[in-house]
């Protein structure tokens, strides 16, 4: 089921980012955080990956910033990252520019990639 994050959910929440800030470039963040820093984001635990939930969850995005009227949408992605670019370029969205040494961690200058997507 999809649905809006609610407040009792951030603790759940921040254990899910908390994962990727700790273990991948997928976020520059260095530092876990507390539920209350995310009550508005939504991610989904690495063992519900690959089962379309970001799909879903993203399909619904873009529907309602279509809606909304917006016309293009941006992705950054971290480098190298080939499942995330491959779910943006599943989706329609195309690579537009590349910037350099933008982020540290790990103890090393990680790239970020752009993807844009029309709609």
């Amino acid at each position: 089921m999809i649905r809006k994050a609610k407040e009792t959910d951030a603790h759940a929440i921040a254990l899910i980012y908390n994962h990727y800030i700790v273990h991948s470039t997928t976020t520059f963040e260095e530092k876990e955080v507390n539920g209350q820093l995310i009550l508005e984001r939504l991610n989904v635990a690495p063992k519900q990956q690959q089962k379309g939930i970001g799909t879903l969850l993203y399909s619904k995005l873009i529907n309602a910033l279509k809606k909304k009227g917006f016309r293009i949408i941006l992705a950054g992605i971290s480098l190298p990252n080939d499942q995330s670019i491959s779910f943006h370029e599943k989706l329609g969205f195309q690579k537009v520019g590349q910037l350099e040494s933008v982020g540290y961690k790990f103890n090393r200058w990680i790239d970020v990639g752009y993807w844009e997507l029309k709609i």
